[in-house]
């Protein structure tokens, strides 16, 4: 699937054919009557997945497009999927897919360099040769966090709605950063940064939700794993060079699971210690300060209530490592 675009050369339609599988035979109208559903139903899942609105005359669509939307129809048809939660099951799957393409995109560019655009009928060939191995790997990957995500599931009856601990990362000075890096400075620091949360985060048996820029948002089913994560970053992240220190709030409370991400006054009250923690610090919540009080490898100190917008008198404890004698 792709957002056309009127100069496309032949060598150009020779990539994308290399990409989608095959050539563009059909227009919307096409699509939906070969699958047998109405076209406005087609567009809305089409542009929930992320893609530009398509031209009626536009010839834009592939068989692969025809073959996966009749899929989706039948998973409905057979009640795997309630027609209400199409249009979202569409749009999660677009947004995992488009961070997952712009950084398969930035290989492509990496390896060819100049070719990449420069020669068309190369980048075609490139992408015809590595695109059944990245199908084959995200197939893999893609299996493997489903069986971990079944299990997890299994072992909590299914609920939707469980006990967790949120946490938020959020890199110090951000906005200088910005200002002050180049675009391959600031590229570098960020996969520093994700590369070390995603270690530290799966080292201490806890879920990345999802990365936005400067941020972390990362869940735990336990306490201390949440406490050890936070530590860990901040321990490691002031054992380097280059990365600047973080802020990090947790909270612990009743979190909504819904298509990959978290909701609830839990995720807002993580998201607003984050807010006002010092750089190189850690804030947890009433809940999981009550939590951890017993545990002697932490130490808990009180700011007493906190300022945040929306959390009226919250209160909110300073994470260390207790000093055992």
């Amino acid at each position: 699937m792709y957002e056309p675009r009127d100069d496309a050369s032949a060598a150009g339609q020779e990539v994308q054919e290399a990409l989608l599988g095959g050539p563009a035979r059909y227009t919307k109208a096409d699509v939906a009557e070969a699958v047998g559903v109405e076209l406005v139903r087609a567009e809305r899942l089409w542009q929930a997945m992320g893609f530009a609105h398509v031209g009626d005359d536009d010839v834009v669509f592939t068989d692969a497009d025809v073959a996966a939307l009749r899929r989706l129809a039948q998973l409905v048809s057979a009640q795997v999927l309630m027609p209400e939660v199409e249009t979202a099951v569409a749009r999660s799957l677009g947004q995992a897919m488009s961070r997952l393409a712009e950084w398969q995109v930035g290989i492509f560019k990496s390896v060819l360099g100049d070719q990449f655009s420069g020669d068309l009928a190369t980048t075609a060939q490139f992408a015809g040769a590595v695109m059944p191995v990245m199908e084959e790997l995200q197939g893999y990957v893609w299996r493997r966090h489903l069986t971990a995500t079944a299990t997890r599931e299994m072992a909590d009856d299914g609920a939707d709605e469980r006990t967790q601990v949120i946490g938020f990362a959020d890199i110090v000075g951000y906005t200088r950063l910005i200002r002050d890096f180049t675009e391959l400075e600031l590229a570098r620091l960020i996969d520093e940064f994700e590369e070390l949360a995603t270690g530290v985060v799966a080292e201490n048996h806890g879920r990345i939700v999802k990365t936005v820029g400067d941020e972390v948002l990362f869940v735990t089913d336990a306490p201390a794993e949440a406490a050890e994560i936070a530590l860990n970053l901040n321990e490691q992240i002031a054992e380097s060079t280059r990365l600047p220190p973080l802020r990090i709030g947790l909270a612990q409370g009743v979190v909504l699971a819904r298509f990959g991400d978290v909701y609830g006054s839990t995720v807002n009250i993580a998201s607003r210690l984050t807010s006002v923690a010092r750089p190189a610090s850690v804030l947890v919540d009433r809940e999981l300060s009550a939590a951890l009080r017993h545990r002697p490898e932490y130490a808990l100190i009180s700011i007493g209530p906190t300022k945040v917008q929306g959390f009226r008198g919250l209160r909110a404890w300073a994470l260390r490592r207790a000093r055992l004698r």
